[in-house]
Formats: C-alpha cells, structure tokens, sequence
C-alpha cells in the first residue's frame, strides 16, 4: 500500500514518549473547485501541534501521506522538508519537553473515499467534500500522531469557496472568509472530520432536563447533496435520532458530551457510516429516491442508532489500538438493535439481528481467517481487515449472550461506571471485565477466555428420548465445535419444545432455560413433556452457536416451516437451514424447495428479503451446475407467482418483484421486465420507479437485452450520481469479451475511477450468467493482485482482490491456482494473503455444497 504501515509496538513506543497537548489545523480548500492544472489535485493544510515528550533528547515521528511538505518546524528550528519528510512519515530528533511542530503541506484530494474526498455531481456539476479516516487516513488530511490513544483537542479552520458551507466536529462560524470552530474534547485522530460544499441543510433541536433540574440542549442537523434534497426524509431522521438520544440518556447516565450532532449523507462512500463526534457521516445511499421495504428504514435506523452509541462507546472511550476495536464495534453493533427495539417503531429488530446479522458473523467465523473477538493486531493493515463479521456481528451476539449470563441491569450499571471512569481515555479489555465483576458478581475472566479470546462458532444440537408413554425422557443439549477451534463455550440458552395444534399451526408449548457446558448438557426440566415436533435449542436467540435439529425436528420444518406462528422462531430456523446448506449438509436444492414452498408466506419482510439472497446464492454457489438451469426456472416461476399474488403496492410485492428480476433469465420473463419497463405491461400496484427501472435494467442487460443505446437513454432520463453508477454497472454485465476485457482494465489497469465507479463496474463484471467470459480471468487475476496490493489504496486493493477472484470459475483447477498462489507469495502482505485465503474457502465451501446437491439430485 502506498504510505507507510504503522505497527502496534511503533505505536505503543510513541505512546509511552509523547503526551499530545492539541492541535490547531488550518484547511485551504478552494482549490476543490475550478480547472485542476496539476495531478492530483492538491490543498494547503498547516497544523501546528503541541505535545510533551517524557525524554527530553529523544526522537520521534509523525505521520503525514501527502505529495509534498512545504515547510516544517520544530519548537522554532526550521527543519529541511527533503531532509525530515519521506513520504509519510515525519522525522522528529531532539524533543524537548514540552514542543511545537508545525507542519505546512500540500495534500491530495481523494477519489477513493479515503482522507479528504472530493465528488464532483454530474447532475449539476456541484463539488462535494467530506473527510473518512478509519482506521488512519487523517495524515491525508494533516499532519498528526495517527494512532487511538494519543488523544487531544483539535481547533480547525476552513477556508472554502465562497457560497460552501463547512462543517466540522465542534461549532463553526463564518468571519472574514473563514470558517472557524470550537475546539473539540480531547479525542483522536481518526474521528476528527470535515465536510464542506453546497449541501442541503436542515436544523432541528433536541433538550432533556436532567433530575438535578439542568437541562441539556443539542443541536440537530442533516445535510445531504442538493440533488438528494427532494428525496431526504429528514423528519424520519430527525425523529429515531430523538429517540435514540432519549434511549441512551436513560441507560448510561452520561450525558452526551460533544456540543451539537449533524449526521451529513455524503456520495461514494465506503462504509455504511462513520462515529465522527457531532458529525457523523452516512453513505447517501440512506436516503432512498425510490420505494423500499420497512426493512430499508429499520436498517438506517439502525446505523443512526449504532454511530450513536459510538459517542459513548468508541469517542468519550476509546481503545488503546486496534486488537480492542471490539470494545466500540461490538457494542454499538449490540445498542444498534438494542435501542432500535426499546425505542422506535422497529420493536421486531431482534429478528432481522438473528436472521442478517449474525449470517454475517458465521460465515466470518468460519473462514481460515477467523479471529477471536479481542484480535491480535499488528499494524494498520490488519486493523483495516478487522472491521468484519466477528468484530461487530458476533461480538454483538455474545454481548447479547453476555447480557443473558449476567443480567441487563448489571451489564447497563457495568456500562455506566465504564464511561465515568474512563471518560476521555483509552481503555483496555481489563478495564471492561473489572466493572463488569462489580456489577455483576460473575468471574467475568473466564467468561472472557471462552467467548472473548477464542476462535469459532459451536453447534448445539438437542437429543429427545421418550419413554414408554410418548413423553420427554430425557432431552439434552449436545455441544460440538471445529477440529481447528475446539473452544466448548457456555451458552445461556432457551430451549423450545413445539407441537402443532388442531388447526395445524406450529407452536410452543413448552420453554426453559439452562447454561449448556460441556458437549452434553441434560435439561432436567422439560422431561415429562409431551413428544415435540420440533425442539429448537436457541430459542429466543439468546446465545451465538450454529443451531442444529434432530431428525424428526427436520422432517416436521420440511413439511410445516410455514406453519411456525413466532416470527422470531421462523427466522432462526431459515437461518438454521442455511447453515446446514452452507455445511453440506442440506442439498442446496432442498433449500430452494423450502423457499419455494414457504417464502410466500413469510410476513416479516426483512426475513423475506433475506431468503431471496440466500436462495439467490443457492443457486449461483452451491447446487449442482448440471441441475442450475432447472433450479433458475423454478424460481423464476415461483417469484412470478407470487409477484403477481402479492397484495397491489405491498412491500412484498416490490421485493418479489426484485427478486424475480435478480432470477430472470428466460426470453419470456426478460420480456416482461422490458414490458414493464416501457408501459406495455402492468401488474396492478407495481410503481416501475426510477430505482426499480435500474433493477430490472441490469439482467436485460446481462442477458443481451438491454444495449449501450438503451442505457444510454436510461441514463439521460435519470442523469444523476445514482444513475451513472447504475448505468457502469449495467454496462459491464453485458455478455461480450470485449465489454469484460474494458472493464478489467478500467478497474485493473487505471486508477482514473473513483470508489464508487470502482464497485459498479466490479459487481457488473461478475455475472453468474456468463461464467465462459470470465474463464480467461483467472490466471490474470492472479498474475496482478500482487502489484495491486502495492500501488492502490487498501481500500480499492480490498474491493479488487475481494471482488474479482475468480469465484465462479468454481472447479478444482480454479482452487488449485489459489493454492499455487498462495504457496508462491509466502511472504506477501499478510492482508493481502488473508483476503486470498478467504476468497479461496468460499470456493471450496461452494464445491463442497455442490458435491453434496448432485448426491442428492443421483
């Protein structure tokens, strides 16, 4: 990666030298607009720094990834750039105690979603900045100690094109043609921030008087592109922020400590949102310019709400580094849903957390690349790759677990005592587990090592012996784990018993609780039972594992999964199903079946939603390929069905609709999209919006339908950001050599496309429809990945090597050239080398799903 990596001891080296005092930061960003002369486009950004050093004498460093220094100065001595400066780092000899460094520099916009970000809108031909540095891109932006536990106040200053608006972490003002803002709490680098151009603004306000009678006032703001504004709901916006504002001030007794909360949806964005204190940043893909389902709205709830919690969990406290991004990742994953249930509209969040997020954890969890929760992170390279599935979304689960261990009340007491002790300070796992015992009186050491500081997902499976009249004899939790990660964790468990009732609904008719330990663990309390249908082990999803059934209980979810009334129940055993799928232990054609039988009746659109993409990835990943043809149609015609079946203008009519389009493939059904796209068809309540006319653009397109006049067309209809990122997209799913041989290179051999452009062309190279085309690929993507790694950012390295692997070249002859690679780049860059073995795994969990569907299908 160009710049400099920054290791764990280089970081604890200067931790232990320097103490940082503040920083002021002076931003010149009118050259953002007009005809750029040089490349790149550079800006001016002088800091000053004032910081201790506790050996006076030593030397030090600090970062700055900039194409040029123009001036440096240390407590007065003017330093030589040339000399000093080597690209990305600063050299710092002769500290005295208490010093100053000043820093003139000239930085480089980005067009990678990293530093300071620069989007020029085709709409309008408006520029936009906003500044994303997670885990270590503020040394894009100015000079600094780029690492968590080197806190400090930052005052900033922005001068901008005339008629912009900035914005940044504290309170700004304009005078005399800058933009100038209060000084920040001591917090660190990577969640400082500033966004600047003509964004639409909108302001509300939020107060609460405390008992003692003082009374907290907060200001709102939103901001969006002007492009954006006729969409933006920020009423909705203004009101989960409200609500969750009011859910946290009641249960951590802090109150919020950073002044004013402007929340801005920014274009080409790589992350769904960023912590920044006062001015958290979103992707503007929140704002939706067309119809979608509630399960739209309860996931951007969920994000205000997560990045909410961070202000807590991650800014008022911070990790020491990075092997502890648990301890703001995790959590604010866990209060996401959590105060989306105890404070909005969307109280049935706990079941898109089992069904969607936790999917995420266990196919983490499962790759060669797993971790334990509380990771070994070396440098910025591995803490880059650490923002996965294990990190928030089982660490997530296992605060839910931990929760049932421990009980809400003491682990929300533990919490609070947690943010009163540590406020403005770097914490450690230690310094979680201590408050956490006291709260509690748990031995929170133990609970640590298994769940905390281990690697892997267990599999319980209940094991029912009757006796003589038919009832419970006897039921048992059994407990496995992975030979690679053999950790026997305790799980808090529920275990529900269900039968069907005389009007054949599936129901629970019998519940208990137990702490499962070991591989075997009796429930004493539910013998005597009557016989169940089905057992189901996780009940109320309380515990992180990988559910598994016994054989009736199988048989009864083959025959009645349609029948089970809870709609947290029905989830955890779609999710069940698809990790037996996952496993190969479920023929992928099976799992279609059951969508095909069941999906219809689904009433909980998130899980619907869900089902779609898993029985998507069935289909193009794990059945057998002689049987996908016969797999395609069935779906095909089982989405029409219920296309046209749904309730006119539902949100489950819109995702069938989706779903149909995602499937189609047949000249019949490609004629109905491109009927329904001109007007010639209807079905009744189906608005064909700008958003879905994309959707069903991209396998016309895909199957040769759609040409590049007709999405030329379509993109002068919708001549906008969005548009164009469909329209590349779209563009390179056609079915030719010579469109992929384009689009490899524009993503391979140029840099000239931003993040966002990057990602489309990527997701429309990659078609399932045409694996021939993409056949020539594998040895290419092979012979490049390396000098990618090297001269991309690590954010398009990530989204090349991840996005191109030859994924559906799925043979043996594909899994051996991964294999060969890997044996010939032993000393590659770790990261590089884990997304390669991830890669990899998924292919051979895809081959061994297909092995097992064709036994199924002899």
């Amino acid at each position: 990666m160009p710049g400099e990596n920054l290791t764990r001891d280089e970081a604890r080296e200067r931790a232990a030298l320097l103490s940082v005092d503040g920083y002021e930061v002076s931003l010149d960003l009118r050259s953002a607009v007009g005809d750029g002369d040089e490349e790149p486009r550079t800006f001016r950004s002088v800091t000053t720094i004032r910081f201790r050093c506790a050996e006076p004498g030593a030397s030090s460093f600090a970062d700055l990834v900039a194409p040029g220094v123009t001036a440096v100065s240390l407590n007065g001595r003017d330093l030589d750039p040339g000399a000093v400066f080597d690209g990305s780092r600063i050299l710092l000899e002769d500290l005295a105690a208490d010093n100053e460094l000043v820093v003139d520099a000239r930085c480089a916009y980005s067009r990678t979603g990293e530093g300071m970000h620069r989007f020029v809108d085709p709409e309008d031909g408006e520029v936009y900045l906003y500044t994303q540095y997670e885990p270590a891109d503020s040394r894009r932006v100015f000079a600094n100690f780029e690492q968590p536990d080197l806190k400090a106040p930052f005052r900033f200053e922005v001068r901008a094109p005339e008629g912009w608006t900035v914005w940044s972490n504290g309170a700004g003002e304009l005078a005399d043609g800058v933009w100038r803002f209060a000084e920040t709490k001591p917090i660190s680098t990577y969640i400082t921030c500033v966004t600047a151009g003509p964004y639409h603004y909108v302001t509300d306000s939020y107060s609460r008087t405390f008992a003692d009678g003082t009374t907290l006032r907060i200001p709102l703001g939103a901001l969006c592109r002007k492009g954006l504004a006729p969409y933006f709901d920020s009423d909705d916006v203004f009101l989960v922020t409200k609500q969750g504002l009011d859910f946290f001030h009641d249960h951590f007794d802090y109150p919020y400590p950073f002044g004013k909360y402007d929340q801005a949806f920014v274009p080409e964005y790589n992350l769904g949102a960023m912590e920044n204190p006062g001015l958290v940043t979103f992707r503007e893909e929140y704002i939706f310019r067309g119809k979608v389902t509630q399960a739209s709205y309860e996931a951007r709830a969920n994000v205000i709400l997560h990045e909410m919690a961070h202000m807590w969990f991650g800014d008022l406290v911070t990790m020491v580094w990075w092997d502890d991004l648990w301890l703001k990742e995790s959590f604010a994953d866990f209060m996401g849903t959590f105060g989306n249930v105890g404070a909005t509209r969307f109280t049935d969040a706990w079941i898109t957390f089992a069904n969607r997020r936790k999917a995420w954890a266990y196919r983490a969890d499962q790759l060669p690349s797993t971790h334990p929760i509380t990771a070994d992170i070396r440098d910025l390279q591995d803490a880059k790759l650490n923002f996965d599935g294990i990190t928030y979304a089982k660490g997530a689960s296992v605060l839910k677990q931990l929760v049932a261990y421990v009980g809400q009340d003491a682990f929300l007491e533990g919490a609070r005592r947690y943010f009163k002790r540590n406020a403005y300070g770097n914490t450690r796992l230690g310094d979680l587990l201590s408050v956490l015992e006291e709260t509690s009186g748990r031995d929170m050491a133990s609970w640590a090592r298994s769940w905390l500081q281990t690697a892997g997902v267990n599999s319980l499976t209940p094991q029912v012996l009757l006796d003589a009249q038919g009832r419970v004899a006897e039921l048992a939790v059994l407990q496995d784990a992975a030979e690679s990660h053999p950790e026997l964790r305790p799980h808090r468990v529920a275990i529900g018993l269900y039968r069907r009732t005389a009007d054949g609904a599936l129901e629970r008719y019998a519940r208990a609780e137990a702490d499962v330990e070991g591989p075997r663990t009796v429930v004493a309390e539910l013998a005597g039972a009557q016989a169940p249908e089905l057992v189901l082990v996780n009940d109320d999803d309380l515990t992180y594992c990988k559910i598994r059934f016994d054989d009736t209980s199988l048989q009864t979810l083959r025959a009645h999964l349609g029948d089970l009334t809870d709609p947290l129940a029905r989830a955890l055993c779609w999710s069940a199903l698809w990790n037996l799928t996952r496993d190969a232990l479920l023929p992928a054609r099976d799992f279609v079946d059951l969508v095909l039988r069941f999906a219809g009746r689904e009433s909980d659109i998130g899980v619907l939603q869900m089902l779609h993409a898993w029985a998507d990835s069935a289909l193009v990943n794990y059945v057998a390929p002689q049987w996908r043809e016969t797999g395609e149609r069935l779906l095909t015609d089982g989405a029409l069905t219920e296309l046209r079946s749904a309730e006119p203008g539902s949100e489950h009519q819109l995702a069938w609709a989706r779903f149909f389009a995602s499937v189609a493939s047949a000249p019949a059904d490609l004629q109905l999209l491109k009927d329904l796209l001109e007007g010639t068809e209807e079905i009744e309540g189906l608005v064909v919006d700008q958003e879905l006319r994309w959707a069903f653009l991209e396998p016309l397109a895909a199957h040769g339908v759609a040409d590049e006049k007709m999405l030329a067309a379509e993109l002068a209809r919708d001549d906008t950001a969005s548009g164009k990122r469909h329209q590349v997209r779209c563009l390179a799913a056609r079915p030719s050599a010579a469109v992929k041989a384009q689009a490899w290179a524009q993503v391979v051999e140029s840099d000239a496309l931003s993040n966002a452009l990057v990602e489309a062309t990527i997701a429309g190279f990659a078609q399932p429809s045409r694996r021939e085309l993409l056949a020539p690929y594998t040895q290419k993507y092979f012979a490049v990945i390396d000098r990618v790694w090297s001269e991309r950012s690590i954010q398009i390295g990530m989204d090349v090597v991840r996005g191109l692997f030859p994924a559906l070249q799925d043979s043996q002859e594909t899994l051996d050239a991964a294999d060969a690679w890997l044996s010939a780049h032993e000393k590659a860059a770790p990261a590089l080398r884990r997304l390669v073995l991830e890669a990899r795994d998924d292919l051979a969990r895809a081959l061994r799903g297909q092995a097992c569907d064709a036994a199924a299908g002899a």
